[in-house]
This record gives C-alpha cells, structure tokens and sequence, in this order.
C-alpha cells in the first residue's frame, strides 16, 4: 500500500504535506517504542522516505497569538527523524481548538 492510500480520521480529507520543525512540535504522552521499527524507519527514510506517511499534527492557534503543534501517534516515525538528526518531519496538520487537546489529555474542559 502506498503512503498517500495511509490516513487517520482526522487528515482523510487533507492532501496538504508540511515539513514542520521536530522543535515546535509538543508531545505530551511519553511513546512506547519498538527498537525494532524504529531502526526499520531509519533505514527507510535514508532510502526511500517517500515511501513514509506523514505523522497527524494537531494544530491550534493562540487566543492571543501564535501557533501550537502537538502530535499523540506517529512516535516511531517521530523517533526515526529524531535519531537521523532531521530537522523537520512531513506532517498533516488539522486545525482544532485547546478544548479539543484537553480531551486528548484526558481531561475535561468547562464548557460554559
């Protein structure tokens, strides 16, 4: 299966690829990671990387300002760029609210 056939719920409908900095990009949830694929991914994106789908990135602009990126799946790919020494990784960004992240993170915003 090819990579651009490889989506989430969330990009279904976005065709749009970013090269976003590993730096701007918040991961709030410590990954369990697979040695294993993590090497294997490395290995692919030093020879083929067209070949990887791009990691879901939430995107929630700043109610006074300024852009957010956080991204909960996509640890192995995530870890593959990192260890390479990437400066940037090929993401979907989807445009959603805080309240939306506080629902990731388990817990509940006020709804007022």
């Amino acid at each position: 299966m090819s990579s651009d056939k490889l989506t989430s719920i969330h990009t279904a409908q976005i065709d749009e690829i970013h090269d976003v900095p590993l730096i701007v990009i918040r991961r709030p949830i410590p990954p369990v990671l697979d040695e294993v694929k993590v090497k294997s991914l490395m290995e692919t994106y030093k020879t083929n990387p067209n070949q990887i789908p791009p990691i879901d990135v939430m995107w929630i602009k700043g109610s006074e300002g300024g852009n957010y990126y956080y991204s909960f799946g996509g640890c192995h790919r995530f870890e593959a760029v990192k260890r390479l020494k990437m400066e940037k990784i090929k993401c979907k960004l989807f445009q959603t609210s805080a309240d939306d992240l506080l629902f990731y993170l388990g817990t509940k915003p006020d709804l007022k």
